[in-house]
């Protein structure tokens, strides 16, 4: 699976500095398997429909769009709770 990441993506995961090798452990995992049940993988509802989330910690999400079979655009990554206001 390959990935692409939107600039919201990317500017997210330069502030969470902390969690810099936990994200890159979890995209390598999606890359391998997107739908490994560590990665709690489903689609999303509401304001994200058509979407879909990973888990990268307890509370990080990390928010897609699957373009075809092969190929995933991250958009976002952030809390749980500021994602599903």
């Amino acid at each position: 699976m390959q990935v692409v990441f939107h600039k919201n993506f990317k500017k997210q995961t330069k502030k969470l500095k902390a969690l810099k090798t936990k994200i890159e452990q979890r995209l390598f995992l999606f890359m391998e398997d997107p739908f490994n049940p560590i990665l709690n993988n489903h689609p999303l509802i509401g304001k994200y429909k058509g979407y879909r989330s990973i888990n990268i910690t307890a509370d990080y999400r990390a928010v897609y769009e699957s373009i075809n079979d092969d190929l995933a655009f991250f958009i976002t990554l952030d809390k749980h709770s500021n994602l599903y206001k």
